[in-house]
């Protein structure tokens, strides 16, 4: 797979042209447990080696550790990326959460700080990470697109927006990219927020698209998860939750070795088959494993497949909250 055959998708009306499967990278730097920095820039280059050049980081991840991780790469292949990051949450030294800012002046400064963790001069597309709910989305926005002008970001993007937040953001700027978290076990997105983002010509971007690694089949009890991995917190990967839902990725593991993909394969395909306008964003910190999601972008689904799928998202509900209570009242606002 070549750098020019890799399948490529528009970010929404006004964005980019990016690889229809991005790269996140969050876990390089955080929140899963070790992580080796050496062994992340292999995977990054590699990424773009095959074509992969939509790379998704974020100011939080890591408290800047991860933008600076990307900096390594992108002073070697700047031209070559279509960067991403986000600004939103504001960290303590010991790494909690202390606020969301979404106040103008904070827009600014976060962006400043992110140009010069990252070493460029520009944000291909820059996110607002949470919704300040304490500011206007239109103040925020507003902000947004001064940076746009000056410059310093090309295109705007919102992450766990509803769909009245992004209704209102895109009357200020246009927005050429919302990012949520969809897979097979996360399918609320589908109620309202996609048909706003198809309505208004704005391209969605799953994070989690396996599921924080759950539907790859591999994780079978918390214990298998390092002891500083934020999953062990998450309630779908806890107790009872976590015996129920296996129950789904054994299905999709019968189904991908009948259909002669890994489970990770099957998912990722199911989410491009959704439609043109999604552009998951899988992350890993393997070469092999990078390789394997890619060819995802390879598979295609018939209408008796589609079907099969269907009835066995049907047959499995998901038990558990994605994210703990604390922290859910901070998605979808």
């Amino acid at each position: 797979m070549t750098q020019t055959h890799f399948p490529r998708r528009r970010l929404g009306t006004t964005g980019p042209e990016v690889s229809a499967l991005g790269l996140g990278c969050m876990g390089m730097s955080d929140f899963y447990g070790p992580a080796d920095d050496e062994q992340s820039l292999a995977v990054l280059n590699r990424a773009l080696d095959i074509g992969i050049n939509f790379l998704d980081t974020a100011d939080m991840y890591g408290i800047g550790a991860n933008e600076r991780l990307l900096r390594r790469l992108l002073l070697a292949r700047r031209g070559e990326v279509v960067l991403a990051t986000k600004f939103g949450h504001v960290r303590s030294t010991d790494g909690a959460v202390t606020r969301i800012d979404g106040s103008p002046a904070y827009v600014r400064q976060a962006c400043d700080a992110s140009l010069d963790r990252l070493g460029v001069d520009h944000i291909d597309l820059y996110y607002q990470h949470r919704v300040d709910k304490t500011v206007p989305i239109e103040e925020t926005v507003g902000a947004m697109a001064e940076l746009v002008k000056a410059g310093k970001v090309r295109h705007l993007g919102l992450s766990e927006a509803s769909a009245a937040t992004i209704r209102r953001a895109h009357a200020v700027h246009p927005i050429a990219a919302v990012q949520t978290e969809y897979s097979m076990w996360s399918r609320d997105v589908e109620a309202e927020v996609l048909p706003t983002c198809r309505e208004l010509g704005i391209a969605l971007v799953p994070y989690s698209p396996l599921g924080r690694g759950f539907l790859t089949g591999a994780i079978r009890s918390a214990d298998q998860l390092a002891a500083d991995d934020r999953r062990r917190i998450h309630p779908r990967f806890q107790g009872e939750n976590l015996d129920h839902n296996l129950a789904l990725a054994d299905s999709l593991a019968v189904l991908a070795e009948e259909w002669r993909c890994t489970p990770a394969q099957l998912a990722l395909a199911w989410l491009l088959d959704r439609g043109d306008d999604i552009v998951p964003i899988p992350g890993t910190r393997s070469v092999k494993r990078l390789d394997e999601n890619a060819r995802a972008a390879g598979i295609q689904l018939d209408d008796g497949r589609r079907e099969r799928i269907a009835a066995l998202l049907q047959r499995h509900a998901i038990a558990g909250t994605r994210y703990p209570a604390a922290q859910m009242g901070a998605v979808n606002v």
